[in-house]
Parts: C-alpha cells; structure tokens; sequence
C-alpha cells in the first residue's frame, strides 16, 4: 500500500526496532482537519477539549495555531498511517508558564494518540510511540526538559506519562483563557516533568 504522507517533508523519522518507521510532520490545518476531527470528536478525547467542534472549527483552530512562533503542532504518521497528534509549546508563552517555574531548555507538549484500529489495542504501541516523541523534542529540537500537563481527572495519562519516566510535580489549577482567538477553560491539571538526563544519560 502507498503512503498517503510520503511527499510531506519531515521535521523528525525514527525507525523504532520491532515498531516500525515514525514521521513527524508539519500539521497541514486543511488536508489534516478530517482525520483530525475524527480524532477529537471521539468520547475518548474528551480531555482535549474539542468535544463538538466542526471540521471546520478544528481546522480554524489549527490555522490560528500556524501563525504562532511559539506553539506547534504535528500529524505523526507510523508506517504512513496517521497515529498521533502532538503539540509543543513554549511554557513561558503559555498559561503552564504561570503555575512553574520554567526554566531555560523546557518545552512543553500535549499528545493525542489516534484511537485504536481493528485489530484493537496494540501492547507497548503508546509507550513506542511517546518515546519517538520524547526523543523529538529533546534531541530535534535540542531541548533539556519536557513538561506536560495532563488533567488531573485524567488518570490514565497521568499514568502513562509516569511509567514512562516523568517525574510527577505539583497539581496546578492552569487559569481561563478567553481571548478572540482561543478559549481555554480552567483546568486542574498534574505537572509532570521528563528531563535529557534520564532519556539520555546527559547526552
């Protein structure tokens, strides 16, 4: 089978021993809105906060986002199939900014896995696959720590972000946002930090 992604320029590719090939890809709002929407429509989603929206609202969200120089957004493709979403940003750009504090080298991410295919859950697939991403904002982007900041009530990412090595930080109430542009409702969320020391051994 073609890949659908192979003429997009990648930002990062990883070959993953017994996983597979992974591409990071410059989100393009317009050709990637349907999958997108598919994504973020799901109940699973919830926690992403796009519950409800258009397609066409979910691509406005993502062009808005183009225009930023400090936040950015991903389709990461596995073997040329769509397999995540993922979102950097600058913390001292951002309300997590507010709640920590950030130090030089950190960036922060959010990540939305595609739902599981057919064949249903796939073991050690989200634990490859955050490593792949990990790795990209660490070494691609040469950074020195990554937080994220999950939903406090969203205990199986708290879960999964620890057994892959963050370290838990303080629970934070993240403030709203209400901005022509963005609307962010408040948040209590569970910082979680990841530093280059621990992936890579002060590489």
């Amino acid at each position: 089978m073609s890949d659908p992604y192979a003429s997009r320029a990648a930002v990062h590719e990883h070959m993953a021993d017994g996983f597979g090939s992974v591409r990071v890809l410059p989100l393009d709002p317009v050709a990637d809105a349907a999958v997108l929407h598919r994504w973020v429509s799901g109940e699973r989603a919830f926690f992403w906060g796009m519950n409800g929206l258009t397609e066409r609202q979910v691509a406005e969200i993502y062009a808005h986002m183009d225009t930023l120089d400090t936040h950015h957004a991903y389709l990461v493709v596995k073997d040329g199939e769509p397999a995540a979403l993922l979102q950097t940003y600058e913390p001292e750009a951002d309300r997590v900014g507010d709640c920590y504090p950030v130090e030089p080298g950190d960036i922060g991410i959010h990540l939305l896995l595609a739902p599981a295919g057919p064949e249903g859950v796939r073991p050690g697939w989200t634990g490859a696959l955050l490593a792949v991403m990990v790795g990209f904002a660490l070494l691609g982007l040469d950074r020195r720590r990554v937080v994220v900041d999950p939903d406090v009530a969203n205990e199986k990412a708290v879960a999964r972000f620890l057994r892959q090595g963050f370290t838990a930080g303080p629970e934070v109430v993240l403030p709203e946002i209400d901005l022509p542009d963005v609307y962010l409702p408040e948040k209590k969320a569970q910082l979680a930090f990841l530093t280059r020391e621990t992936v890579l051994g002060g590489r």
